[in-house]
């Protein structure tokens, strides 16, 4: 096998991760995955202030701490840290092993940057292959820019076995490995639903490690003595982070997640096996980001009596202060009735404002909402002091030809060979949605939280959401599967009933998956709402108060392997 662990989920994770996985175990590899949506927006703006910039720069203090420990031990490190520049921070790690007196060897993949003169930024989402021609090519670390996640682990995994582009099932197997270590300690029980049954209480989870095998099962798995847990739950609730349908697109395979079989392996270890994967694409993916104007926000208390009334006020003397023209209120109904304190007495009214004019949504808006102050609802106060406006990015998905981008990998002595696309490609079709039933139980009920039975995990995907839900026991299932449909969603959900909702079962995984299209509008940057990234919708859904069956096992299932 290969270990391949991961020491970074996000441009902002954990500063002493890279150290804690070299300290704690024996790898193979080390990965960090650093790019979402939100942080090529802000690699973008770097480097529209200095064209030296556009990396993770953290990861540069991440290695200076640990890049002689990783070459003592032969850890090899591979990371998409590179952003808009790969070749930036390949050119600064090199300079850095210098300063240091070390002796690293230093490739780095680029070709992802897609030329669009109206764009901010475009790039293409990479494969795996130019990872493992760096390696193979001899490198000690490997910066890339923007690939799939999932590639930081698969790379390495076809250096290793020598698989060729018609290893479909062992790229699909491996695929799964890297979308379950990607966001870090959320495989091995960060952000869990249950994670008051965790060893730990989910103090302090540690790090992921992924133990891929030559036919593309894999072991997933953590450093003995670190917090939180492996277990099936914890890998099914990665598993189901920001995915659509049971086909998950990726440049070199799909990868059918409606195949993986998950199982104990002892203490902290699961199995994946089973996956399949059929031809990719024959188009990649194209994250394009844009400047989509200025925004501003200001937040009014109201507390007492007369909350509708108070938030009818506010709207109108604002709106008639700057005009209606991107304007945007939110009412929060946080108060209590009867309250003994002012916190629980209170309301909050979120008003933002996105125009195209930065004057417009800066201090005139801010200044106009301060103005209220003496001459508005009484009991007036806001939480905000009059700003600026900033900017705010727009995220779109596009797609380009396999064939059309340049995708190349860089060796450490200079070499630049060109990762050919694939010859084998298929069409790609939209996963059949399913309805659910829509039955309620068949036998004895009881008023409870849906969380009591399910766990949840829900992320981002651009402007849209996704929630997936899973079931802790098979009868649950059996009920889940039919009983929460989309309309169900709808009603204890309400603001995804207007939206295009689909909806996908995943029987291996016990498991239901929602993708809510346009619940985030154009992208996190953009999104005003108070769960900007929807990694709380999980959470609001479990706390819904619905009938339960009475009569079905609640608690974890005994295989799932908590060790206490």
């Amino acid at each position: 096998m290969i270990r391949i662990g991961n020491a970074s989920g996000f441009y902002g994770d954990r500063f002493t991760a890279w150290r804690e996985m070299l300290d704690g175990g024996e790898l193979d590899v080390l990965t960090g995955d650093y790019l979402a949506e939100l942080t090529m927006l802000i690699l973008a703006r770097d480097r529209l202030r200095d064209p030296d910039l556009g990396y993770a720069k953290t990861f540069l203090r991440q290695l200076e701490t640990c890049l002689g420990t990783a070459l003592d031990r032969g850890v090899r490190i591979v990371t998409n840290a590179g952003g808009l520049n790969p070749a930036g921070l390949a050119a600064a790690i090199e300079s850095l092993t210098i300063r240091l007196g070390l002796a690293a060897k230093v490739g780095y993949v680029e070709g992802d940057t897609i030329q669009r003169p109206d764009a901010l930024s475009a790039n293409a989402y990479l494969g795996a292959f130019g990872i493992a021609a760096c390696l193979d090519g001899g490198a000690d670390v490997v910066v890339t820019g923007r690939v799939t996640d999932a590639s930081l682990v698969v790379g390495p995994a076809i250096a290793r076995y020598k698989w060729s582009r018609d290893d479909l099932d062992q790229l699909a197997g491996a695929t799964v490995a890297g979308h379950l270590v990607e966001c870090g300690a959320q495989v091995t029980g960060g952000n869990f639903s249950f994670f008051t049954e965790l060893p730990d209480g989910g103090h302090r989870p540690g790090f992921p490690i992924a133990e891929v095998h030559a036919d593309g099962s894999t072991v997933l798995t953590k450093h003995p003595g670190t917090g939180g847990a492996v277990t099936v739950e914890t890998v099914t609730a990665q598993l189901l982070y920001e995915i659509g349908g049971p086909a998950y697109l990726g440049p070199d395979v799909v990868t059918r997640l409606d195949t993986v079989a998950l199982s104990p392996d002892g203490p902290d270890r699961v199995r994946v096996s089973g996956v399949r994967g059929t031809p990719p694409p024959a188009t990649l993916k194209v994250g394009v980001n844009n400047l989509g104007g200025f925004r501003n926000s200001m937040t009014f208390v109201l507390c007492g009596l007369d909350v509708e009334a108070k938030a009818a006020l506010v709207r109108g003397q604002v709106e008639e202060a700057v005009g209606t023209d991107g304007l945007e209120f939110t009412l929060a109904r946080t108060d209590h009735p009867d309250a003994a304190d002012t916190e629980a007495a209170s309301a909050l009214l979120h008003v933002h404002l996105r125009h195209g004019d930065k004057a417009r949504a800066g201090r005139a808006f801010s200044a106009a909402a301060v103005e209220l102050a003496l001459a508005s609802y009484p009991g007036c106060t806001l939480t905000t002091l009059p700003g600026d406006a900033t900017p705010y990015g727009v995220f779109t998905a596009d797609e380009v030809p396999q064939d059309a981008v340049a995708h190349v990998a860089v060796l450490p002595g200079g070499e630049r060979v060109s990762i050919a696309p694939p010859i084998r490609t298929a069409p790609t079709s939209e996963d059949e949605t399913t309805a659910g039933g829509g039955a309620t139980a068949d036998g004895p009920t009881r008023r409870g939280a849906l969380g009591e039975l399910v766990g949840a995990r829900s992320g981002d995907k651009g402007g849209d959401a996704n929630l997936g839900v899973w079931a802790r026991h098979d009868a649950v299932y059996e009920w889940l599967r039919d009983w929460l449909t989309v309309a169900r969603l709808a009603e204890l959900l309400p603001e995804t009933a207007p939206l295009s909702v689909r909806r996908y079962e995943l029987p291996n995984l016990r498991a239901v998956n929602f993708v809510i299209e346009g619940l985030l509008g154009e992208g996190v940057a953009a999104s005003t709402r108070f769960d900007p990234q929807a990694k709380a919708l999980g959470e609001l859904l479990r706390a819904r108060i619905v009938d339960l069956p009475a009569d079905v096992p609640t608690g974890p299932t005994a295989a799932d392997g908590v060790t206490r």
